[in-house]
């Protein structure tokens, strides 16, 4: 029985990233790929886990990859679904009263509605 292919998990790749301001020099296994990089991403859980690094590569004709790699896709969320499951959550008593208390609420036509869509944006980004 063959042994399965090593991963990029079992096997970690040498990885040297060095920064001067907005310029980033990145090495991979002792090769220069800084031109192919658009940027990175580093993630470490705790300090007994080894950082996992997404590098994000430049959209250029040419740019080549030969190698083993983990390839996760990922789908573009639709925006109308993502809107609709955030407004399924939203309890609408709290919102109407947040938006009657807001700094920001007129007495213009329409301003009522404006402050609860100004409350959602608010929620949409976190804040309450």
């Amino acid at each position: 029985m063959s042994s399965p292919e090593p991963s990029m998990a079992s096997t970690p790749r040498h990885l040297t990233i060095t920064s001067d301001g907005p310029d980033a020099k990145v090495l991979l296994d002792g090769a220069d790929i800084s031109r192919h990089v658009r940027g990175y991403t580093i993630e470490q859980p705790s300090p007994a886990h080894r950082p996992l690094v997404v590098l994000h590569l430049l959209p250029r004709d040419g740019v080549v990859f030969d190698g083993m790699a983990h390839v996760a896709v990922g789908q573009q969320a639709d925006p109308g679904e993502a809107m609709a499951a955030f407004l399924e959550h939203i309890d609408p008593g709290a919102l109407e009263t947040a938006a009657l208390n807001r700094d920001d609420l007129g007495s213009e036509r329409y301003d009522l509605t404006r402050a609860m869509l100004r409350q959602l944006a608010d929620l949409a980004r976190g804040h309450s």
